[in-house]
């Protein structure tokens, strides 16, 4: 018996209509597409009409931000007299890329900019009193938060003290009381009427771009070049690739796969990713981590002076610079992941966490890499993760969550401990007095395990289950038309019933290569980071597979591939036995093959 390493979760049965059917029809797509859209709430024809269409028109009028018509007519202001302003940004890619967006937009106006990051160890997040001292000692007037600010009440009451206005654009959740800012720009505001509330930081500064260029000559399509730098941001910062962030990462991929800027191509160039393949992938994994390498190992302006830079000289400099700290911060967070390791295994032996439903530990570690741990801790553990780095009488901790627990709403419970918090449901972050780090794993050990699933494994999320003899080119091609994909909209998970397995063995890396036949011919599958593989899985074994369709060339030819996350033997789960059976029962009924009646998220 081949047990999962993952919770398989099969798709629950959509009835698809003829008013589904027809929508879906209308764009070529095959009825398995249709079925694993509607599961996922596409449903209805202007809902299939606004996912497929041009992305420009998936850009809503950015004069229906909160507080845009203020936030426009202070950089008038500061336009017609000269004013210097001061850009905060936060020191993820997130923020960097927001305030890249907004510096050039501002200097494509006249307006003379002070870009700030600020230190994530000495400021930490939002926007701080050393920038707002920094604003008043180079004579700003204004000061513009990227990314953050909507929670940074005493910070901004400091510079309206000091005669200076303060224009907060941010996308993190709000309180019930708004800073004292002259503008707070949050589509997550609760009297917001933008259509889109799940913009990310970088996103809410495009938008303002837009705004602000709209009527300049050329400014419209000077906006639209920077959507580059808001799709990286977005995919950075996981925030939902629907609606007007997906249009954003279309146009965005587009201008970067055909005229990436000098900081972004020099970037690309030390990760050895190609141009003509972009993707959120690549962003995601490459780009994003570079960016990101350089506020954790301390100075974040590199990042931003990068994503500025004009001249490819110069860029190339700057990416050299983010390479060596992107490899810093490998080696310190590979350490920093075995300690935690170590801490984790002392604790579940005396007791302390074992039914937590969380990983808490904390630990000498950098801030600026506690988030990464935290994150393969998720990954390794399959539940919730809390790491915390100190430093002396407070800690301050990152936490990532496996989607059994919104971490946002579960901090603001706990929130009375916090010198401050924030952040989302997937991630979040709070500083805390040591000698309150005991309460706190108490409390947030209870709302674990009140979340935790009673599977610990982590899930996959299964969009087809098919037999093995319907996965055809048809389905490749229309899967492929789902991208962009990321959070929101995941890259379609395909289990693959019903294979015997012919060859197995282990491939450099760490992978598994398999050659798994169905009826008349073999599928090539490869599964990376799954070495254990080559050791359960048996020449001659009858299994389900789930990972995502890929092809593949070789010797002029091409094939299809599948990239496996997991196997199981076959039959083994409830929903594939049925599936495999009503397979086996047409056949024999001559009711012929038909793919989507053995797909078990859309019986006709």
């Amino acid at each position: 018996m081949i047990e999962p390493r993952f919770a398989w979760r099969f798709p629950p049965p959509v009835a698809l209509d003829d008013v589904n059917r027809a929508a879906g029809a209308r764009h070529g797509l095959d009825e398995r597409v249709i079925g694993l859209l509607a599961g996922r709430g596409l449903t209805g024809a202007a809902a299939f009409d606004a996912f497929f269409a041009p992305p420009l028109e998936g850009l809503h009028d950015p004069g229906l931000l909160p507080d845009a018509a203020v936030f426009a007519a202070r950089i008038r202001q500061a336009q017609g007299t000269a004013e210097r302003v001061l850009i905060f940004g936060d020191f993820d890619a997130d923020g960097l890329t927001g305030l890249a967006i907004l510096t050039l937009a501002l200097e494509r106006l006249g307006i003379e900019t002070i870009p700030y990051v600020p230190s994530r160890l000495d400021e930490g997040h939002g926007l701080s009193l050393a920038a707002v001292a920094a604003a008043g000692a180079a004579g700003a007037r204004v000061i513009i938060t990227v990314d953050c600010g909507t929670t940074s009440t005493a910070e901004i009451a400091a510079a309206v003290a000091a005669g200076i206005d303060v224009l907060v654009t941010d996308h993190h959740r709000v309180p019930p009381e708004l800073p004292p800012a002259l503008a707070v720009v949050n589509p997550k505001r609760s009297d917001s009427e933008y259509p889109d509330r799940l913009l990310a930081g970088s996103g809410v500064a495009f938008k303002l771009a837009q705004l602000l260029l709209a009527d300049e000559p050329g400014g419209p399509a000077a906006a639209l070049e920077l959507a580059d730098l808001a799709t990286i941001g977005s995919v950075a910062d996981m925030v939902p690739i629907l609606g007007e962030t997906r249009a954003i990462v279309r146009l965005g991929l587009e201008q970067l796969r055909a005229h990436p800027r000098p900081g972004v191509a020099a970037l690309l160039a030390s990760a050895g990713a190609p141009l003509d393949r972009i993707d959120t992938d690549t962003l995601g994994f490459a780009v994003a981590p570079r960016i990101n390498a350089a506020g954790r190992m301390g100075e974040a302006m590199v990042a931003a002076r990068l994503l500025l830079a004009r001249d490819a000289d110069e860029a190339t400099a700057l990416a050299a610079e983010l390479e060596t700290a992107n490899l810093a911060r490998r080696d310190l967070t590979k350490q920093a992941i075995s300690e935690a390791r170590t801490a984790i295994e002392a604790d579940a032996a005396s007791g302390a966490v074992a039914a937590s439903g969380a990983t808490i530990v904390r630990g000498p570690w950098p801030v600026g890499i506690v988030g990464l741990v935290a994150g393969r801790l998720v990954e390794e553990l399959g539940r919730p993760a809390i790491v915390g780095a100190e430093l002396g009488g407070t800690i301050r901790a990152s936490c990532r969550s496996d989607g059994s627990i919104d971490l946002g709403a579960a901090l603001e419970t706990c929130g009375d401990l916090f010198i401050r918090h924030g952040g989302h449901a997937g991630a979040a972050g709070f500083e805390i007095d040591t000698a309150r780090w005991p309460e706190f794993v108490e409390r947030f050990a209870s709302l674990a395990m009140a979340a935790a699933p009673a599977d610990p494994r982590l899930a996959i999320s299964i969009d087809l289950a098919l037999p093995a003899a319907a996965i055809d080119y048809v389905l490749h091609r229309d899967l492929a038309r789902l991208a962009p994909c990321g959070v929101g909209n995941p890259e379609p998970a395909v289990a693959v019933l019903g294979l015997t397995v012919t060859r197995i063995r282990p491939a450099t890396g760490g992978h598994s290569q398999l050659t798994l036949k169905r009826e008349l011919d073999v599928l090539d599958g490869i599964a990376f980071g799954r070495p254990d593989l080559a050791e359960t899985v048996q020449v001659g074994d009858r299994v389900d597979v789930v990972g995502r369709l890929a092809s593949r060339r070789f010797g002029g030819f091409e094939s299809l591939q599948l990239e496996i996350r997991d196997v199981a033997t076959s039959g083994s789960h409830p929903e594939a036995a049925a599936i495999l059976a009503t397979a086996v029962a047409d056949r024999t009924a001559g009711a012929g093959s038909s793919p989507a009646a053995a797909f078990v998220g859309a019986r006709p």
